[in-house]
């Protein structure tokens, strides 16, 4: 059966249709960068590709040019819609209601919907996505696969906030985690190439950013929680902060609830250290001797640090770490900046191995490093896929 898949970030459609269970890729391809005037597009099969730089301003207009590129006369590769059996969504936050793959109906809308204000640059872009896939696609059966359901197996102590208990058992107030089908993904591909699956750490690095322990193959912590705004610094948004930080600014500075929200979510992190909200950007203004460029690069790989120095005693132990997603896999100026002074800790990379670029799983550590260093490439449309067939076929 043919499986479009729609992975709709925050800033990126990614796309591939893909041909089960025999893992066939007909076309792939990502528009990101969306809503700037130079939002990248690719389209790429076996024998053609399409390469575009024009302003997406939203996921709307993105998901109607992916349309019409497969639908191409030239060098499209399907003549109808209705050859798709069925559409895979990524969504971010599927709360306590979801934590399996499900065929989307209006209740499921809904309750993606309802869940806005905990994944507020992600649900709606997600939901966005379902909509127009809804019009195109029309024949297609539409399913959810949400990021939240690879970390529903943290113990206790990891998932509960110390607030008062009514909060949890009447309103669900929880660390959720995000990121799942990457995490789940890359450590299958991390144990396979390990054979061993006891004690790793996790590092998802794009747009945005986060980090799981996993031990014997289940997430046991993460550092995203109730919504996907904590934890790391991103792209825009702030990562763990203080929260008196946020009755300041409303009892003293005047910032209003939703305009508080507003800069955490949309202002802040790297976009708000630099100006820029693009790793690319942000490297290169700081080989030209930016100041706030470099400090934010600092900022972010110490952050990372800490949560291995963290996630290391979590699991008593450390067998490896696994870079991922767009940053982790192609900026080798961040590894290297993150394993530095990891000494203490067995971490110690190979520079030459660092700059290779590759499509498989591979190691960038030294030989004398205590702790495996993988770069291993996310393939979360695949993850889609697979669970959409399982779904389906079952």
């Amino acid at each position: 059966m043919k499986i479009l898949i729609i992975n709709s970030g925050s800033s990126s459609i990614k796309y591939q249709l893909m041909v089960m269970p025999e893992n066939e890729v007909i076309c792939s391809g990502m528009i990101d960068r969306i809503g700037l005037e130079t939002s990248n597009v690719t389209f790429k099969t076996a024998t053609a590709s399409i390469e575009e730089m024009l302003p997406i301003p939203n996921h709307k207009v993105g998901l109607q040019k992916v349309a019409n590129m497969l639908l191409d006369a030239e060098k499209g590769v399907i003549k109808s819609t209705s050859e798709i059996t069925a559409v895979g969504h990524r969504v971010v936050h599927g709360g306590s209601d979801f934590s399996d793959t499900v065929k989307i109906n209006d209740k499921v809308k809904e309750k993606i919907k309802q869940l806005f204000e905990l994944a507020p640059l992600h649900n709606p872009a997600n939901l966005e996505g379902i909509n127009v896939a809804e019009e195109i696609f029309s024949s297609a059966e539409q399913i959810a696969v949400f990021d939240t359901a690879f970390h529903q197996t943290m113990p206790e102590v990891a998932y509960k906030y110390a607030i008062p208990n009514y909060l949890l058992t009447e309103n669900k107030v929880r660390v959720y985690g995000f990121h799942g089908t990457s995490h789940k993904y890359v450590s299958e591909k991390a144990i396979d190439y390990l054979k061993d699956n006891s004690k790793i750490i996790t590092i998802h690095l794009g747009n945005g950013c986060s980090m799981a322990a996993i031990k014997d193959g289940k997430c046991i912590d993460t550092t995203m929680g109730f919504s996907p705004s904590n934890g790391l610094i991103m792209g825009t948004r702030a990562g763990d902060i203080d929260q008196s930080v946020i009755f300041y600014m409303i009892k003293n500075l005047g910032y209003t609830p939703d305009e508080v929200n507003a800069v955490l979510l949309k202002q802040s992190g790297m976009l708000g250290l630099t100006g820029y909200s693009d790793l690319r950007d942000i490297e290169a203004e700081a080989e030209k001797g930016n100041k706030d460029c470099k400090l934010a690069l600092q900022m972010n790989a110490y952050r990372i640090r800490k949560t291995i120095g963290a996630y290391a005693a979590a699991l008593n132990g450390l067998n490896a770490i696994v870079f991922t997603a767009g940053i982790g896999e192609n900026s080798s100026f961040m590894r290297n900046l993150i394993c530095t002074d990891m000494d203490y800790f067995g971490i110690e990379i190979d520079k030459e191995k660092n700059q290779i670029r590759s499509k498989e799983p591979r190691e960038i550590n030294t030989n004398n490093s205590i702790v495996k260093v993988l770069v291993v490439p996310t393939d979360e449309e695949y993850e889609i896929a697979n669970q959409v067939y399982q779904l389906l076929e079952n």
